[in-house]
């Protein structure tokens, strides 16, 4: 094992900040109040940002490089349809997705691999999930991006095997993992050592969202049983490299949360906002300090 002196990584903090509120405007301000330079994007003004032409994501880009923000990532729901969906207009929204991320300016893609139906098999589906993945590797090769695929409850990808299978299938570079530790609590699945070492190598980056065994409640970073400290200790002293930390809190509801999680009854949930994410991005931030990271 290396020593800390030799490996230190790189790690950058992002977030989900249409949990901050809904307003551009108002994620850009806490965002940078809190000492966030980067988000990952999902919903401006309510509304998902792939559904966003270019021409209007264009002004939204502007208002980000006026602020100084950059976008880690799109935070994107392609993928997170039934596989036995039409596909065809799906994948037109990818080929959309794949124009927004080069004017964004970025490296990743979060994507999905398909809601299995309920009570199936997910084996049954596996040649399909595959065939549409082999579709987003065709449009995206030389695109520059990396398609992330995020561990998701109800999904083909719901387990760490299930993921390492789609991206080993796929036998490209720019097909790599989104590693959600809360997700893999709620589908019953040990994040480590287990999924962690299965799909380490393949790992792009992070989703900081703990959660209790159980429950599938999720708590701030270091509060669940999703052995962040562990995980985040093991990134520090293998690697040099930069790793995208991005904050997704779910500590409450917030506009488009019932398009996310529509296994999850929402009408008791309090509202989410500045103050839930900042507990959330404060939690994260406890958890480094005791890496050697007290400086993010």
């Amino acid at each position: 094992m290396n020593s800390n002196e030799e490996f230190m990584a790189k790690f950058i903090l992002s977030g989900f900040s249409d949990e901050i509120d809904g307003d551009l405007r108002v994620q850009i301000r806490e965002l940078k109040r809190i000492g966030i330079s980067h988000m990952e994007m999902r919903f401006v003004y309510g509304k998902n940002s792939v559904d966003y032409s270019v021409a209007d994501m264009k002004e939204i880009k502007k208002q980000l490089d006026d602020a100084g923000i950059s976008v880690s990532a799109i935070g994107s729901p392609i993928g997170k349809i039934g596989i036995t969906d039409s596909f065809g207009p799906h994948l037109d929204l990818f080929r959309h997705t794949l124009e927004l991320a080069r004017l964004l300016d970025t490296r990743y893609i979060r994507m999905f691999s398909f809601y299995i139906p309920k009570g199936e098999n997910p084996d049954k589906y596996r040649d399909e999930v595959l065939e549409r993945w082999k579709a987003f590797t065709s449009e995206a090769r030389g695109a520059g991006v990396i398609l992330a695929h995020e561990n998701e409850k109800g999904i083909y990808g719901d387990t760490a095997e299930r993921c390492l299978d789609i991206i080993k299938s796929m036998n490209t570079d720019y097909v790599r993992a989104v590693f959600d530790p809360a997700n893999f609590i709620q589908c019953d699945v040990n994040t480590y050592p287990d999924a962690y070492h299965i799909l380490k190598e393949h790992i792009a980056y992070m989703h900081i969202k703990d959660a209790l065994t159980g429950s599938g409640r999720v708590v701030p970073a270091g509060m669940g049983d999703g052995r962040l400290f562990e995980i985040l200790d093991d990134i520090n002293r293998s690697t040099n490299d930069e790793m995208i930390l991005s904050l997704e809190p779910h500590l409450g509801s917030f506009e488009g949360f019932d398009k996310l999680e529509n296994a999850i009854d929402t009408s008791n949930l309090e509202e989410s906002g500045p103050g839930k994410f900042e507990a959330a991005a404060r939690a994260l931030r406890n958890v480094l300090q005791k890496l050697g990271h007290g400086d993010i």
